[in-house]
């Protein structure tokens, strides 16, 4: 299931909240450490529990008050330094491993119903015969449809162990079917798009780092070159990172033999460096890297490295400033802790990892209270630390990757008619009506140009406007520009991605308001040194 709630609140939690850990796989990764050990140094809080254990007036549950300690002590170090009971342990895990048990379905909920999207190919629901536009009325027993059940709610109970049948009952064309689905294990993408822009520039969007990352982008780019690429608009922005060796294997591709990408280092871990081996296929591809500030950890390793080796042009916004090393630490009662134990460093020097502070957690909000979104003049930069990048340019520390051209977000063409809209997801509900009316054709394109030609065939504006009209949404005559300019977009790409092509519409068409994109296609290359 994929959200395309672009609410300024959303993003910002998911900024804040959402920001993964750089992971480094070590020896304890795989271990399951028992708990024992010299408990002197941790004596009082041992005697604190064992005398509520024994004293206490009340039945107590042991479990949560050692989770809770061990919670309540780990607040006292750094903010990504987490402990993770088994639950949340695994959705972790999952998040990172590039496949789940499911049942191969992406879906949307634009009218309080479970509408598919997408069945992935090879997956359980194809071969039960799950079809894109069915509605989700029930999972086994449970009824999901009209009743406002949260999305995370319907996934749980899609999701289970492979193997595992579920029963999923669908509305399709007036008729009510149940189908008997056997979980799988269902693969999970981190490369959202990959297609030529022009004849000679490639564009890839990577969402995330996962154990699948390098072998997905190889692909991606492969499948480019032999397209004609010359440059890629390498999109990172979003990407708030994972594991540590994909963002060195992905760097690796772009940088010659001994270039540095990155070193770490902390007060129990001697200084380690990384560097490219030259076995890099994409060491000839003009490189342009687009970050915002919700590009973390992984997504700045590989900036940083692109910066400082002037290898390529940094465009979009200041980054997160996540640069942790965090080892995982697993125990036998299935949780496990995510320790931090060194601090990531750019070819440079410059620590990735922004500052501790007591307002950590809502730095994000105060880069919009103080314009940075908009105003490159407005961004804190700490010029008492400079740093030259190999050709000699100054960058500088502090936390995050610093662009070297500045995109400002873009908010003049918020006008009343695109938040009323928004507010009551037309341009989601307006998509699902479009394809429910269309489905057979829209599902049977899988070329770009002939899904131009056929929505345009469409006319998507009078429709939509027709639409919203019913809802109470009226455009105005001062209003109409901005639509056609910007809103448009967004209904070609939503409609779109109902297509074979998938999230590659979406993309391709909301490249057309992307100004961080056009900027990069301005953008000379080459760093001049």
């Amino acid at each position: 299931m994929k959200d395309r709630s672009y609410t300024l609140l959303t993003a910002l939690l998911g900024i804040v909240l959402g920001v993964l850990a750089t992971l480094v796989v070590v020896k304890y990764t795989d271990s399951r450490k028992k708990f024992d050990g010299d408990y002197n140094r941790w004596r009082k809080l041992n005697l604190i529990l064992q005398e509520v254990q024994q004293n206490y007036v009340d039945t107590i549950d042991m479990k949560a008050m050692t989770d809770a300690a061990v919670v309540a002590a780990l607040s006292e170090l750094d903010p990504h330094t987490v402990y993770l009971p088994p639950v949340e342990l695994e959705e972790s895990e999952t998040e990172l491993a590039g496949n789940f048990d499911g049942i191969g379905i992406q879906f949307n909920v634009p009218n309080d119903t479970a509408i598919v999207l997408n069945v992935i190919p090879g997956g359980p629901s194809e071969k039960a015969g799950l079809m894109q536009g069915d509605r989700i009325l029930k999972v086994n027993d449970d009824v999901i449809a009209g009743n406002k059940t949260p999305q995370d709610s319907m996934v749980a109970r899609m999701k289970g162990p492979a193997g595992s049948k579920v029963n999923i009952t669908v509305r399709r064309e007036g008729a009510d079917i149940p189908f008997e689905i056997t979980r799988g294990k269902i693969p999970v993408h981190c490369v959202d798009a990959a297609f030529m822009i022009d004849d000679t520039t490639g564009y890839i969007r990577l969402s995330k780092f996962t154990r699948t990352t390098y072998l997905e982008f190889s692909n991606a780019a492969g499948k480019l070159l032999s397209a004609g690429m010359k440059r890629l608009v390498f999109d990172l922005r979003d990407n708030t990172g994972g594991y540590f060796d994909q963002a060195f294997l992905v760097c690796n591709e772009f940088l010659e033999k001994d270039d540095p990408i990155v070193y770490m280092e902390g007060l129990h871990r001697s200084r380690q460096d990384f560097k490219a081996d030259g076995s890099g296929k994409l060491k000839d591809i003009d490189l342009e890297v687009l970050i915002n500030e919700s590009s973390a950890s992984s997504s700045e390793i590989f900036a940083g490295a692109i910066q400082d080796n002037d290898r390529g042009v940094i465009l979009g916004r200041r980054s997160f400033g996540k640069g942790l090393v965090q080892e995982p630490i697993n125990f036998t009662d299935g949780s496990g802790l995510r320790l931090t134990v060194s601090r990531f460093y750019t070819p440079s020097g410059r620590c990735i990892q922004k500052p501790y502070s007591k307002d950590y957690a809502y730095d994000i909000y105060e880069r919009y209270a103080h314009g940075e979104m908009t105003d490159a003049d407005s961004m804190k930069v700490d010029k008492s630390q400079e740093f030259r990048t190999r050709g000699g340019r100054a960058v500088y520390g502090g936390g995050g990757i610093i662009p070297d051209v500045f995109v400002p977000m873009d908010t003049t063409r918020a006008s009343d008619f695109f938040i009323q809209s928004n507010k009551k997801s037309l341009q989601v509900r307006f998509a699902s009506a479009m394809f429910d009316r269309y489905s057979r054709t829209l599902a049977s394109i899988d070329d770009f140009p002939s899904l131009e030609r056929y929505l345009d065939a469409l006319d998507l504006k009078t429709r939509f406007l027709d639409y919203a009209r019913t809802e109470g949404v009226i455009l105005k005559p001062s209003e109409e520009a901005d639509f056609d300019t910007y809103m448009m977009p967004q209904i070609k790409a939503l409609v779109g991605r109902y297509s074979k092509l998938d999230d590659e519409a979406f993309y391709r068409f909301y490249l057309e308001i992307d100004e961080t994109v056009k900027a990069a296609l301005k953008t000379d290359p080459v760093i001049a040194q």
